[in-house]
């Protein structure tokens, strides 16, 4: 009988629609917040970090997360712009904000959330997402969610991006719950469903936003096609106990 469910955030519990036009947005905003002379132009750092940096974030098989605070103090360096720690974090949050129109909430999560808590089970949250944890902590705060997970953690608070076990791990510790008694949901083959199995989870392939293909992927115990087939799937667990 499953004692836990655990979730991945993006295109699970909520869409990252990501937009080219976001870094742009977001470097605009970050330089706003610095509030100084010596800053380049907007259009330039965008094109210098496209070509110079982006291209970290999208490396195959990699679980080593992006220490991203310290990849934009490189990048405003590359200019010649120096920041100090005060003004990093102002940028941070401010280019994060500038991020909230990609950030959509799925409509029943909170509905499911709920719904799962009423039957006793004990919930998280596992993501892969560069951003500061603080940043995306206080989104969840923000969004009505934080209260409704027991455990949160991202891959920029361990270093290791799923499917490395050790940020799964994290949060079967936390919650004080084995594998064997947790059910997982997300949406990827390969960094949700192959890394929750091969620790020993019950996995679920959420199909509501995207159809995932992966050729080192996993093969899901479940798949999901609406948020509310997850309640399906940990009653019908539930009764087969």
């Amino acid at each position: 009988m499953p004692a836990a469910v655990l979730f991945d955030w993006g295109d699970t519990l909520m869409r990252w629609a990501y937009d080219a036009a976001l870094v742009e947005a977001g470097h605009r905003a970050g330089l706003a917040a610095l509030e100084r002379d010596d800053l380049p132009e907007v259009e330039r750092m965008a094109e210098h970090f496209r070509e110079r940096y982006e291209p970290f974030f999208w490396t195959p098989g990699t679980v080593e997360e992006l220490e991203y605070p310290g990849l934009v103090r490189q990048l405003l360096g590359d200019f010649g712009v120096e920041v100090d720690d005060g003004e990093l974090t102002r940028f941070l949050e401010a280019e994060h904000a500038a991020w909230d129109p990609a950030r959509q909430l799925a409509a029943h999560t909170p509905a499911l959330l709920e719904s799962l808590r009423a039957r006793g089970l004990k919930l998280g949250l596992v993501s892969n997402a560069f951003d500061p944890g603080w940043l995306l902590q206080r989104d969840l705060e923000q969004m009505g969610l934080a209260e409704q997970l027991d455990f949160a953690v991202f891959s920029s608070e361990v270093g290791k991006r799923k499917p490395h076990p050790a940020i799964f791990e994290r949060a079967l510790d936390a919650l004080g719950i084995g594998a064997a008694e947790t059910v997982f949901v997300g949406d990827r083959l390969y960094e949700d469903v192959r890394g929750a199995g091969e620790l020993g989870m019950t996995t679920v392939q959420a199909l509501w936003f995207r159809v995932d293909e992966h050729p080192e992927g996993g093969e899901p115990d479940f798949q999901a096609f609406t948020q509310m087939d997850v309640l399906n799937v940990v009653d019908r667990l539930a009764a087969a106990a």
